[in-house]
């Protein structure tokens, strides 16, 4: 895992990005977050060294996230899964925290194949070619990650007392909709935010960008 920090002073903010996120796509929750923002790049993107044999897992996720001192933390997909995996272990971990587009919680998703991935992909043609070169690299994730969850029982997350933000899409196969709602269910002190498309981080980025930072300036 690599990390790449920006910006100077507290707060400190984890970004954790999803799976085939490219780099640009991957700091696109930091933008406009006051402090340092420490952007992490998982194994397999970038220019992070391939995944170990056994890597995709969440709780092993959880576990690289959680050597990054930060104050806030926010996960796109996958981080967020992993950042969930991390609170429910270590509950004070954050003062803070936001979750985009989860896509699991305590039931195991739809097996999807990088074919699959690759024509769900949303944006500009450069960007498209960016996804795809960036979804080559993760066949054994694609393989791996269905059928595993974040939490075995949502209870786990009852301990977590900071404020959570839950964004989700409607009308996204990978992010169902349902469950941004279980998770934000199973946070005791949890915000839904529900954006009208099936790809918010490109149709409402503003949109995104500006609740991101009014939610961890209050």
């Amino acid at each position: 895992m690599i990390v790449n920090s920006y910006g100077r002073g507290t707060p400190v903010t984890l970004v954790a990005h999803g799976l085939g996120a490219t780099p640009g796509e991957a700091r696109i929750p930091a933008s406009g977050l006051p402090g340092t923002r420490k952007v992490i790049t998982l194994p397999s993107h970038g220019e992070a060294p391939d995944a170990p044999p056994g890597y995709w897992n969440y709780p092993r996720i959880a576990r690289d996230l959680a050597s990054v001192d930060a104050d806030h933390a926010v996960g796109v997909s996958l981080g967020a899964g992993a950042l969930t995996r991390l609170v429910a272990d270590q509950p004070n971990k954050f003062r803070k925290m936001a979750l985009l587009l989860p896509a699991v919680l305590d039931q195991p998703r739809e097996k999807w194949t990088l074919d699959q991935l690759m024509d769900l992909a949303q944006g500009p043609p450069d960007y498209l070619e960016a996804r795809k070169t960036a979804l080559l690299r993760l066949a054994r994730a694609a393989e791996e990650l269905p059928g595993q969850v974040v939490v075995d029982e949502t209870s786990e997350l009852a301990a977590v007392t900071a404020p959570v933000l839950i964004i989700a899409a409607t009308g996204d196969p990978l992010h169902p909709e349902d469950v941004a709602k279980a998770t934000a269910q199973a946070f005791p002190n949890s915000e839904l935010l529900v954006l009208d498309s099936p790809a918010p981080l490109i149709s409402h980025r503003a949109v995104i960008r500006k609740r991101l930072v009014d939610f961890f300036a209050g």
